[in-house]
């Protein structure tokens, strides 16, 4: 054998060991992550297929939080339970599944009652947490600024206080006697809740004290236009945003990347405004979190024109554009002008249909072509059609943008018009 095949064989060695090594590291990695089941309840007329894209969601948020799923329980109820959440014979299905597979934690699709986690928490061998706490937990790990933390500790806070009962239920009264608060004794909870409202009170005056400091910096940035994108949680904005304001914006293909606004001023021919990246909507965002953004979300209140950006490459993702309209609404936002930007074009997929299929089309089976016509025919707004990474059709979107932006601007500043 000569001295190259021996080279090659070497390289081929090393290169197996290296990929096992590899491989190692990741099982050992992941056997190190918390290991979860997911839980919904089919409620009756819901169709089974939007519940699975739900859990979908729900386990895109596990994995945002380093938790991996390994299985999904559902179950057809009216409602769900107001004692259990689900049925007593599927709540035993779970638990014992849990034991047996050592499961870490149990994540329900919904925000359960503290009554219904002290319920849930009875029955179950380990962790029991719901959408909302799962959420909360991952804008805590994401929070990069302490404004976004003191966001997020707030609605922490809000969301911990009607459920530390369940947490001290194996407490006796601690404190008793002569000369001591509440006479007969006080119990640890009442302690804590007493320290939990406190540190409330305090981060809303913390919240206040830096909402001030934004709102001057915003009237300080004069009358320039203002846009800010807007859309579900991963679909995109912050790439978006650094593509056109050629900015460095933290992006990751995970949810809730940016908690953060942030402002860059684009100059498109010599007409500047302002563009805003804010932090994405979700189904069921708690309102806890609506609450404690409010300041961020003065950005989207005050801008000019909002940049509605939408994956068309979710199978969902008409169920997302309501989700983000119902949001805007919330917030007072809803009577904005919005320009409607389907991203992420090359990665859209659809089954194509038979020619012989005279059935409807969906968006399933909906060619991106047809799927474009529709969209411009119904939508009441501006759209266009771009993939941000791959950067197609953005001097299209670019053209749009400017020619929205110098309408507002000339609408304000009339007397300027001859400059543009």
């Amino acid at each position: 054998m000569c001295r190259d095949s021996f080279t090659a064989l070497f390289f081929t060695i090393n290169m197996a060991k290296a990929k096992d090594n590899i491989q190692l590291q990741t099982m050992e990695q992941e056997d190190l992550r918390e290991r979860a089941v997911v839980v919904a309840v089919i409620r009756d007329g819901q169709p089974v297929e939007q519940v699975e894209e739900f859990l979908g969601e729900l386990e895109f948020l596990a994995e945002t939080a380093d938790i991996v799923t390994v299985r999904r329980f559902t179950q057809r109820l009216p409602q769900p339970s107001s004692r259990i959440y689900v049925g007593p014979g599927k709540l035993e299905e779970i638990a014992a599944y849990c034991e047996e597979n050592e499961i870490d934690v149990v994540i329900f699709d919904d925000e359960l009652s503290p009554s219904q986690t002290r319920n849930i928490e009875k029955e179950m061998p380990c962790r029991v947490i719901d959408r909302t706490r799962l959420i909360l937990d991952i804008f805590m790990s994401r929070a990069r600024t302490a404004y976004a933390k003191t966001q997020v500790q707030l609605a922490q806070y809000e969301y911990l206080l009607p459920r530390l009962a369940g947490m001290w239920t194996h407490l006796e009264r601690q404190r008793g006697g002569t000369g001591t608060r509440g006479g007969a004794g006080e119990r640890e909870i009442e302690t804590d809740r007493r320290i939990v409202r406190n540190r409330i009170s305090k981060l809303k005056e913390e919240l206040t004290k830096i909402d001030r400091q934004m709102a001057v910096q915003r009237s300080n940035r004069g009358s320039m236009v203002r846009v800010a994108l807007v859309g579900y949680t991963n679909v995109g904005k912050s790439t978006l945003m650094n593509l056109v304001s050629k900015s460095e914006v933290f992006a990751e293909n995970k949810l809730f990347a940016t908690l953060d606004t942030t402002v860059r001023k684009v100059v498109f021919d010599n007409l500047p405004f302002l563009l805003s990246d804010t932090v994405g909507f979700i189904r069921k965002l708690p309102t806890q979190l609506i609450e404690s953004f409010k300041s961020t979300l003065d950005e989207v209140r005050e801008a000019d024109l909002l940049v509605h950006v939408v994956d068309i490459s979710h199978p969902n993702f008409e169920e997302q554009i309501d989700v983000v309209k119902q949001t805007l609404r919330e917030i007072g936002a809803g009577d904005k002008p919005v320009y409607l930007v389907f991203n992420k074009i090359d990665a859209y997929t659809y089954e194509k249909k038979d020619e012989d299929d005279l059935t409807p089309a969906t968006k399933r089976n909906m060619s991106l072509e047809d799927m474009k016509k529709s969209w411009i025919a119904k939508a009441n707004t501006p759209c266009i059609f771009i993939s941000a990474v791959e950067r197609m059709n953005i001097d299209k979107l670019r053209s749009d943008l400017y020619g929205m932006v110098r309408e507002i601007h000339a609408g304000r500043y009339p007397f300027n018009n001859f400059l543009y």
